[in-house]
């Protein structure tokens, strides 16, 4: 039998109920397929962050009595393909710690020590790192969702604040009740939550958007989110129009990124925060032939910006690699994305 030599090998070969998620960019479920095809060398990462494919990996092995989670952050080279030493040197010390039969085991059971060793393994470990509060609530209301397992226990408040049908200090509701609302939200619920949205206190919007960044929702709550941009842009509140860009990220709606487009084509409006969500959450849109250009120029324009910086980010996506070098070849002499890149250029 040959040697296991990737994570997916592992978790095929001990018989382990896997459910993976990207953790990067977003939360959102990753297909088997995709770990597979990187680890193998088949594909880049599709959601790269800060050079990493960052991994969210809820399983259970033998007779866990719970679910472990572990957060793997799997380096990158410059073509967004997986840097295989550490995923190896993990490998190595996962199969040292519950013992090299792993290979043969198949699905039988785990004796207990083994299950703590499976824990112990992020101690101290180079590919681990914790996610934010708001992703740790997202992984979690996916994970118990696609499981069958209850919300949380702070679902019910949230519900009810949201219907409307209980007065409750929103101070009071749960970051993890609102993730697990946002992801069992129905169209119903987004639809009467979009009628809501311009009364919502500032507070509540901010948590409800830091959750709908990783979901798609109805057209109606995209549009209700782009008004309650556009208010607090009048009102030069950079935080909530920031928040409700990168809400709309994952929309996947036409007016998302048309709004895109009109606070791209105001240079009053397209400040590092706007262009920093656009790009951390709304890269999707920038598949655009018109869209991504305008994008650069605004980055390139604007001097407090991380040009480089940004640009290295979004040409590690798979699918924006090549429009992006494409648009900075076209960028016209003289322009402030040439004077940019006249910079990135080693001094002599």
């Amino acid at each position: 039998m040959q040697p296991i030599q990737s994570l997916d090998d592992f978790f095929t070969r001990s018989g382990a109920d896997v459910s993976l998620f990207h953790m990067g960019r977003r939360v959102t479920p990753c297909p088997r397929e995709t770990l597979r095809a990187f680890e193998s060398g088949d594909q880049a990462w599709p959601e790269p962050w800060q050079h990493q494919a960052r991994l969210g990996i809820v399983f259970r092995l033998g007779d866990m009595p719970e679910p472990a989670i572990w957060f793997l952050a799997l380096p990158l080279d410059e073509q967004g393909m997986l840097s295989p030493a550490q995923r190896d040197g993990f490998i190595n010390r996962l199969l040292e710690t519950l013992g090299r039969n792993v290979a043969t085991v198949g699905t039988k059971a785990f004796e207990r020590k083994q299950t703590a060793d499976v824990d112990h393994l992020m101690k101290d470990n180079p590919l681990a790192f914790t996610p934010d509060i708001t992703f740790q609530a997202m992984l979690n209301a996916r994970a118990t969702f696609a499981l069958g397992l209850p919300a949380s226990q702070h679902l019910e408040p949230v519900e009810a604040y949201f219907s409307n049908q209980q007065a409750i200090d929103w101070q009071a509701l749960g970051l993890q009740g609102v993730a697990d609302y946002v992801v069992r939200m129905e169209t119903t619920e987004a639809d009467a939550l979009a009628l809501r949205l311009t009364t919502l206190p500032t507070g509540v919007v901010h948590s409800l958007c830091y959750c709908l960044e990783h979901q798609t929702f109805s057209e109606a709550l995209v549009s209700a989110l782009v008004s309650r941009g556009e208010i607090a842009a009048q009102e030069g509140d950079i935080e909530t129009l920031s928040a409700c860009i990168r809400a709309v990220g994952s929309a996947n709606e036409t007016h998302a990124g048309e709004w895109y487009s009109s606070l791209l084509e105001d240079k009053a409006a397209g400040g590092p925060d706007v262009l920093a969500a656009i790009a951390g959450r709304g890269w999707q849109y920038l598949e655009d032939g018109q869209r991504l250009p305008l994008f650069l120029q605004r980055l390139a324009e604007d001097e407090r910006t991380d040009f480089a910086a940004v640009v290295r980010d979004i040409a590690l996506i798979p699918r924006l690699r090549l429009p992006v070098m494409m648009a900075l070849r076209d960028a016209s002499p003289g322009s402030a994305i040439q004077q940019r890149l006249a910079n990135m250029l080693p001094r002599t």
